[in-house]
């Protein structure tokens, strides 16, 4: 059996991982880690060796591997790993440990607020539990929750370095295992928590290199081994966080098959990857494969907990979110209105729960495009929230639903009532965060964004020079990200007739965005398209003009296309400099194609 090495058996020393996966090392193993070490994997080998004789024995006994016997009294180990939006749009991710309902908010990089019940009795579960008959799982089983819940606690407590160390000590006695020819589950389960570990630090890199052993190691796995699902359910989550959509939707699938010949295509125990496999769905497109999903699993725990069930309020979430991306916001409102009426059911109708609720379907109200409505909806929700204290005053996710009604008061005209709301957002932040905190600066740019629509040039250029000069004195005078307050300014000094000092600007964040994007990227043809009004008004040379507007126009063919709006906008523009220029053959061409252009939007319009 494997031995897990702990945090007093790791020290703060180790750093052969490092070298192992192609990292800079920093520190010395210590003689004794060293000998701790050789210990452990003597230990291991003779442990393996009978292992396999055990194997060897079994496999003679029976040609043919039988599947596992399951019963629903015994601990099981990782069960489920949901990794899907909450009811209001950020990622929960809870772990299920020996029949102990492990949540590991923050091991992602998400918070315990965040989550839709502040109880784990109830976060979505599995009711269903394994008993494995493998010589010594149970103890693994152990090991393998104490690791985990070590490496979580010191993340929370902001250790970093004891966890690197714990999961890099851990690597070394695995890795030492797979080199010698053990890949089995074992070795699949360590390396699948020393990844969680490493996506929770932020070390994509590094997840990703453990992910690609990990898939070679499972692939040899037959699908009755104990604990796999489990892996796979990891596996699928983690590959989806890294945008290895293609992978996940195998693991998923793998999982669900699993899943399904133990205990039938209605069990509880699908739903955690059943949600996660239509969350990858949603985000590459296969909407109508998500929304099945959705339904199917919303099925399901209406069979197992009732109509009335809190479980169903994540895939009534997720559904509803699809349907609007869909432009189906009549079937999205009846989802989101089914959420509300559930909280308000359980909890009350002046429960945080219930705010929240208010606000989604506030979101899918100003899709349907009825705005006064949810606006009236979002201003409710937002002050039971408030009253109830569910949610911090300066909470991201408190903050991004006010942004969202300041923005609606503002189509709806009403930008005064907006602007008061994005005034008091900064107020809260800069009270929480300090005056100099670059969280400052969205605030400072949606208030300056406020302001010119009002035609206060001057209020919006102050706050833009205090959001740059932030942004600045954070990331350095050339990071890209200053980039956004920059073109912002300049655009604000193009109003204020200061045209000198906006094409200064612009040329700037030209040659920052090239640097960092590419000549031919469109962030570069956005700054492009504002210094060639800059430079219209400035009446600089007229064919270099023509030569900026040749590369906005075929910056935007290539990304957005030959027929989208904003290259029909810029086609007018290089017919007039052609025109200007005195270049009659090759605005010809141009012309026909603009006239085709605008039949075929007017047509779309009509439709």
């Amino acid at each position: 059996m494997l031995e897990i090495i702990t945090l007093l058996k790791a020290s703060r020393t180790m750093t052969s991982m490092r070298r192992a996966m192609g990292r800079p090392s920093g520190r010395w193993v210590s003689v004794d880690m060293r000998r701790r070490a050789a210990e452990v994997r003597e230990a291991e080998r003779g442990r393996s060796a009978r292992r396999r004789r055990r194997r060897r024995e079994l496999e003679s006994k029976s040609s043919r591997r039988r599947p596992l016997k399951l019963q629903e009294k015994d601990p099981i180990f990782i069960s489920i790993a949901l990794n899907e939006r909450n009811e209001f749009g950020m990622f929960i991710n809870v772990y299920v440990f020996m029949n102990v309902i492990e949540p590991l908010y923050g091991f992602y990089g998400f918070n315990r607020a965040d989550t839709p019940s502040k109880t784990p009795e109830n976060l979505l579960r599995s009711k269903t539990l394994i008993s494995f008959s493998m010589d010594g799982m149970n103890d693994f089983e152990t090991q393998l929750q104490e690791f985990f819940t070590e490496v979580k606690d010191l993340i929370e407590k902001g250790d970093k370095g004891s966890a690197i160390d714990l999961l890099q000590a851990n690597y070394i006695a695995v890795a030492d295992q797979i080199h010698a020819g053990d890949r089995g589950i074992e070795q699949a389960a360590i390396l699948d928590i020393i990844a969680m570990g490493y996506m929770s630090l932020d070390d994509q890199k590094l997840a990703g290199r453990l992910l690609e052993m990990l898939n070679d190691i499972v692939g040899g796995i037959h699908n009755d081994t104990p604990l796999l699902g489990s892996v796979l359910l990891h596996m699928g989550s983690m590959h989806a966080s890294l945008g290895k959509f293609e992978d996940a939707m195998l693991y998923y699938g793998r999982g669900i098959e699993i899943l399904e010949r133990l205990f039938g295509k209605h069990n509880q125990c699908l739903v955690a990857s059943l949600l996660g496999l239509a969350k990858v769905f949603t985000r590459t497109g296969k909407a109508s494969r998500a929304i099945d999903i959705y339904h199917r699993t919303i099925k399901i725990l209406e069979k197992s907990g009732g109509a009335e069930n809190e479980d169903i309020i994540i895939p009534l979430f997720g559904l509803g979110n699809v349907l609007i991306s869909e432009g189906r916001t009549e079937d999205a409102k009846t989802s989101f209105c089914r959420m509300l009426s559930i909280y308000k059911n359980l909890y009350g109708s002046k429960d945080g729960r219930v705010g929240m609720a208010m606000c989604s379907l506030a979101h899918c109200l100003c899709a349907k495009g009825d705005i006064e409505e949810a606006i009236h909806l979002y201003r409710e929700g937002l002050q039971i929230i408030t009253d109830s204290e569910y949610k911090a005053l300066d909470d991201g996710l408190l903050e991004k639903m006010k942004v969202d009604l300041a923005e609606l008061l503002h189509v709806a005209g009403r930008d005064h009532e907006g602007r008061q709301i994005l005034e008091e957002c900064l107020l809260i932040m800069e009270k929480h965060k300090g005056s100099e905190h670059p969280s400052l600066v969205s605030h400072f740019l949606n208030l300056a964004t406020s302001y010119s629509r009002s035609k206060n040039f001057v209020e919006s250029e102050r706050l833009l020079r205090t959001s740059l000069r932030i942004m600045i004195k954070t990331v350095g005078p050339e990071d890209q990200s200053i980039t956004v307050p920059m073109l912002h300014l300049a655009v604000t000094l193009y109003h204020l007739k200061r045209d000198e000092e906006a094409e200064e600007l612009a040329l700037k964040v030209v040659y920052i965005r090239e640097n960092a994007f590419g000549k031919h990227s469109l962030p570069v043809g956005e700054a492009l398209d504002c210094l060639v009004s800059i430079q219209t008004r400035l009446d600089r040379d007229a064919g270099k003009v023509l030569a900026l507007l040749k590369r906005v126009l075929s910056i935007q063919e290539r990304e957005l296309g030959y027929e989208s709006e904003e290259a029909m906008t810029t086609l007018k523009k290089v017919i007039f400099y052609l025109d200007k220029t005195g270049k009659k053959e090759e605005k010809l061409p141009l012309q026909k194609r603009l006239s085709v252009l605008r039949t075929k939007y007017k047509q779309k319009v009509a439709v």
